[in-house]
């Protein structure tokens, strides 16, 4: 009966040795982890990832109503800024962007003054 109390007892000991080994490495991982964030250039990479994850989900809120998502209008995008940098034709191409961006708000202002009379 001894015994069985002493091994238990062992087993507990063991037991909390290997916890608070578990429990140092632990934080000694949280500390590396911590210096590492702390890095200026880490810091700005998460700056920039946390910006384009919030532009993009942005974009696809407003694709959503399409059935569309910037994954799929990506590889066309790309497609055609290499076809408008190899041709050179960037200046032309932002007049287009332009005349395109105010068309758009112009009918959709009619829109929104056409559905509030």
């Amino acid at each position: 009966m001894k015994d069985v109390h002493v091994g238990s007892h062992e087993q507990r000991k063991r037991a909390l040795l290997r916890d608070g080994e578990f429990y140092r490495a632990g934080v000694v991982h949280a500390r590396a982890q911590i210096k590492h964030a702390a890095q200026p250039e880490v810091m700005l990479h998460s700056v920039m990832d946390h910006a384009t994850w919030a532009l993009r989900s942005r974009a696809d809120a407003l694709l959503r109503p399409t059935g569309t998502s910037i994954s799929t209008l990506a590889p066309y995008a790309l497609t055609v800024l290499s076809f408008i940098r190899k041709r050179r034709l960037g200046k032309q191409a932002i007049g287009v962007a332009a005349v395109l961006g105010a068309l758009g708000w112009f009918v959709q202002r009619k829109r929104a003054q056409q559905v509030a009379y």
